[in-house]
């Protein structure tokens, strides 16, 4: 694992009990969110869907509250630990988004809220070709992230001491590494950002793996 690597997990892990705490209900409050996470459901027709990067599980433990078998995947070992315990209904694992614990096409659809932020940029390519090989031939593929340019780096979260960058991302530029890896992009949206979320835009794409 790299050395970056190796700050977001160490960081999400010093995070992960407040995160749960002021995270794990956020769905609540996110129409949006919980109406494309509807369309992945639909996609993935009884098939199991991965939520890549899940953190605490409370994404995985939405969509196992609506029928479908779900496994997380997140670099923390902690949030793992965490997501367990919270969602039962679904299975976790540790792992990371550069070389995914999952056999090949293993997965009918899959979520990436958040997590591809914490790529450098040239591991973007990477990633999406990894999530290509776990996901069947036409698996969706929905990923958010916040809009912009810039890079933030925190060193202080919640009252911890962290070391973690935020990177910020172009809906155009993240949908052309995504055709390269060899999904087609069918929808995508921005939006701002809620009273109840951080001040940022906010990016989707819905990608199908090509054949």
């Amino acid at each position: 694992m790299s050395a970056d690597r190796a700050r977001v997990r160490g960081s999400y892990d010093t995070v992960a009990e407040e995160y749960a705490g002021r995270i794990g209900g956020e769905l609540a409050h996110k129409a949006v969110d919980r109406a494309l996470l509807g369309v992945v459901l639909e996609e993935a027709a009884g098939g199991v869907v991965a939520d890549l990067g899940c953190g605490p599980g409370h994404v995985a433990g939405w969509l196992a509250g609506h029928g479908a078998e779900v496994v997380g995947v997140d670099l923390s070992p902690r949030m793992v630990e965490l997501a367990r315990r919270e969602q039962p209904e679904a299975t976790f694992r540790t792992g990371d988004l550069l070389a995914l614990p999952a056999a090949d096409g293993e997965f009918a659809a899959a979520v990436a809220l958040y997590s591809v932020i914490h790529l450098e940029p040239d591991e973007l390519a990477p990633a999406f070709a990894e999530v290509r090989r776990v996901l069947r031939p036409g698996g969706v593929l929905l990923v958010s992230f916040h809009l912009g340019t810039e890079v933030r780096r925190m060193e202080e979260w919640w009252g911890h001491q962290v070391d973690v960058d935020f990177h910020f991302l172009e809906t155009g530029a993240v949908a052309d590494h995504l055709a390269r890896a060899g999904f087609g992009v069918e929808v995508r949206m921005e939006r701002e950002g809620l009273p109840e979320e951080a001040p940022t835009r906010r990016g989707y794409l819905l990608a199908r793996r090509t054949e």
